[in-house]
């Protein structure tokens, strides 16, 4: 069958397919034990054996890449930098325009919105063959008031045994059933603005239970925001800090215990 899929991706544009390492989602969300710790990288050096590149771009645009060559955008805005990059796949949610756009280049393979119908939500299971990305729909606050069920997007990408996981524009602390449905998540990029999506105290409590390796802050509008979120949750999870907007992560270098990786937005630029 891997010929078929091969085929399949050539058709649509994406990058050659690879035989995906199993993850790990569905299961317990428990800190991985063990062993070392994330590497500086730069969006455009080839990704290690067995690794995945995580680039902050901006607010809470990731670029997410694998090594056989896929390039993943979550909340894509349409711009990302002046660098020449096609995404094989973006992801959007639509809470405001900062996470979406109404107009994606034709030339992006899979365009993937984390909404629907009014109230009806969406699902995704997009299988690359080294990229697995799925989708958990949770609500926002509806622009009309009250709220839109379903109307944002967890998206979870499954990567070299890695699961990594987008909240969105989330606004409320997910269900067990959510919870169940995203399972263990090895890396987490978490809203901290503490208002525009949810209080703080909430967010630091999702990010208790699912007690992810490595926890990358994002959709902070200040350094205010961001030191405030750092200061809550120093006592529950160590922060590394170290001026770098990317990094690059495989299941034997996680954290063993889980940790708050702060990454600082960069937009993408072709480097020398």
């Amino acid at each position: 069958m891997r010929w078929v899929v091969a085929i399949l991706l050539v058709i649509s544009g994406g990058a050659a397919a690879q035989e995906r390492r199993p993850s790990h989602c569905i299961a317990i969300a428990d800190a991985a034990p063990g062993i070392e710790y994330v590497h500086k990288a730069a969006w455009t050096d080839p990704v290690p054996e067995f690794s995945v590149r995580i680039s902050y771009v901006a607010h809470a645009s990731f670029l997410i890449q694998t090594q056989g060559g896929l390039n993943a955008v979550t909340d894509f805005t349409g711009f990302i930098g002046s660098a020449d990059l096609i995404p094989d796949v973006v992801t959007m949610n639509h809470a405001h325009s900062t996470h979406w756009t109404a107009h994606p280049d034709p030339a992006i393979p899979h365009v993937l919105p984390g909404w629907g119908e009014f109230g009806q939500g969406i699902e995704h299971n997009l299988d690359l063959g080294e990229m697995l990305v799925r989708n958990v729909s949770t609500d926002i606050r509806s622009v009309y008031g009250g709220v839109e069920e379903r109307g944002n997007s967890i998206f979870v990408f499954e990567i070299e045994g890695l699961c990594i996981g987008h909240l969105g524009h989330l606004h409320h602390v997910p269900s067990d059933e959510q919870f169940a449905a995203l399972g263990r998540l090895d890396v987490v990029m978490a809203a901290v603005d503490g208002g525009t999506t949810m209080p703080l105290p909430e967010m630091i409590e999702v990010l208790k239970r699912l007690k992810s390796s490595v926890i990358i802050p994002m959709h902070w509008f200040s350094g205010f925001s961001l030191d405030r979120f750092l200061v809550d949750i120093r006592d529950e999870f160590p922060v590394e800090r170290d001026g770098i907007s990317e990094l690059t992560v495989s299941l034997r270098t996680l954290p063993d215990r889980p940790t708050v990786v702060v990454l600082e937005p960069q937009y993408l630029i072709e480097l020398e």
